[in-house]
């Protein structure tokens, strides 16, 4: 026989296998019990909640020749038929798929037929809101008078989708998200059942990536149990099978963008990709330590709402004195916005490490609450005993004379013969630069404009718009002042695919061979 997946495996089949939805399972088994069956539900909420799996149990239940207590026997001839998708009263439709007009006005026919056998003929539409609005029109007049013994059942992720006018007509049920304890829990029963060998650590980490989804989280277990099978499952195997990152990383990576290492930051995203994690997930994940961190700081009494170790805990109250709410709160929004960016981008680990760059150098920020950040940063400066100038006291008996305005002597600009000459000494000249303007500038392309332009192409829109900054552009243009004594003025491009320099650009001969760096000279 094929090996059938935990999470169909498990299906619940009665209503005290549902977990998470008991004021539901509570009101619809009341109903079966009173009689007080409606005619058209509407089950919503979050993927792997339970909505198709209550509807087929509601099904069987209202079938049931015996039931018991409002659940469905499980023995009977109709139960079983339904268990086994044979019975001709349960009819499932997907409407992603069957969302037409015609595919409706083949239920309105097929609805003047009583059912064959049982009591109830039970129509489970999923996924309802993709039907189209002539389809919902048909539906209309349906679902409001069925036949007495015709049941509408319509399930949606998205609710806000479905026409108010479809919404009246329905009693709604709402299912929640599972908690992280109950996942635990029924991951815990069922690794008991399939005799897995798997440590408690990794079990609530897997319950806690399923983001409240009882489905996700038993794919999850068989993600990672068929790839260590025969062996213990521990909470390091996870962290490798789903390319996730230990809390120690977050921490370290925390802790270095409070002192503003851009080297260390740097190397631990090396880190991370070298050993393959997932850098999407990565920043929804630190999204959520920052999250636990800010809980930290504004209660001290957090250890039932915070799903961390003990020695985690005490990480966290450590680190909620390191930092300040304003700069959390700014680290979230930034992460938040990060994690939606990564999802769809080609170059996750250049935008990743741009914003970690900009962390830790608020001055590239021009966002207003960066500009704290900045002010905090010379709090800091100031308080490690950095120098402030002061005014002279020869200055404070003469505060209402005018004070003549200095002035710096205005530099030569540079020809085309300084521009070669800078550009063949560019390596030495910009050894000087900051070591993130090193980095993008060894991808660079240059060349000779007329006059004292000194034209600088980048390969990307983004490494043009980091070395085009004015503060970087300043930096280059002061390096080259610093060395030749005069002014050159400078260009940042981006390379468009398939352009060719113009003619009138003057030759830099073997740049390359006298640079170096990885620079590409174009004529």
């Amino acid at each position: 026989m094929s090996y059938m997946a935990l999470y169909r495996k498990f299906r619940p089949d009665e209503f005290e296998d549902v977990k998470g939805q008991d004021a539901i399972v509570k009101t619809l088994k009341n109903q079966i019990k009173a009689g007080r069956i409606g005619h058209a539900y509407l089950f919503c909420g979050t993927r792997g909640t339970g909505k198709t799996s209550v509807a087929k149990i509601f099904a069987k239940a209202v079938n049931c020749e015996n039931p018991a207590e409002g659940s469905p026997c499980g023995e009977c001839a109709m139960c079983r038929a339904i268990a086994s998708g044979a019975s001709m009263n349960v009819i499932e439709i997907d409407a992603a798929s069957n969302n037409g007009v015609d595919n409706i006005r083949e239920i309105r026919e097929e609805v003047a037929y009583r059912p064959t056998e049982g009591r109830y003929k039970v129509y489970i539409i999923d996924e309802v809101h993709m039907l189209s609005i002539g389809a919902f029109n048909a539906l209309l007049k349906t679902l409001e008078e069925p036949p007495e013994y015709v049941i509408f059942i319509l399930a949606t992720t998205e609710v806000h989708k479905i026409p108010i006018t479809i919404l009246s007509r329905c009693q709604r049920y709402d299912f929640k998200r599972i908690t992280i304890e109950t996942i635990s829990e029924r991951l815990t029963e069922l690794i008991g059942k399939e005799n897995l060998d798997v440590e408690e650590k990794a079990v609530r980490y897997i319950a806690k990536m399923a983001d409240g989804s009882m489905r996700d989280s038993l794919s999850l277990l068989d993600q990672c149990a068929a790839f260590y099978i025969g062996e213990r499952l521990t909470y390091d195997h996870v962290l490798e099978v789903l390319g996730a990152v230990d809390t120690e990383v977050f921490s370290r990576l925390l802790r270095e963008l409070i002192s503003m290492d851009v080297h260390r930051v740097i190397g631990i995203v090396e880190e991370l990709v070298m050993q393959g994690r997932e850098l999407s997930q990565m920043a929804a994940d630190f999204t959520w330590y920052l999250r636990n961190l800010l809980l930290v700081q504004g209660s001290d009494h957090m250890e039932d709402i915070l799903d961390v170790s003990t020695e985690n805990l005490a990480q966290l109250k450590e680190e909620a004195g390191m930092i300040d709410s304003g700069t959390l709160i700014r680290f979230i929004r930034i992460f938040s916005e990060l994690t939606n960016q990564l999802k769809y981008a080609s170059q996750k680990r250049v935008i990743l490490e741009v914003t970690l760059i900009k962390l830790c150098r608020p001055a590239m920020d021009t966002n207003q609450d960066a500009l704290l950040d900045r002010i905090r940063a010379v709090e800091k400066q100031l308080e490690a005993g950095a120098p402030v100038r002061t005014a002279k006291a020869s200055d404070a008996g003469n505060e209402d004379e005018p004070r003549p305005m200095q002035t710096k002597p205005e530099l030569p600009k540079a020809l085309n013969e300084d521009v070669k000459a800078v550009a063949k000494d560019f390596r030495s000249i910009v050894n000087g630069a900051s070591s993130m303007l090193r980095v993008y500038l060894k991808k660079a392309r240059l060349s000779a404009g007329e006059g004292s332009r000194l034209l600088i192409v980048m390969p990307d829109e983004m490494s043009a718009g980091v070395v085009g900054s004015q503060e970087h552009k300043a930096e280059i243009a002061g390096l080259i002042q610093e060395k030749i004594g005069k002014q050159i003025e400078i260009e940042v491009r981006q390379m468009e695919e398939g352009r060719r320099f113009e003619d009138h650009f003057v030759d830099i001969e073997n740049l390359t061979d006298l640079i170096n760096m990885e620079i590409t000279v174009e004529d």
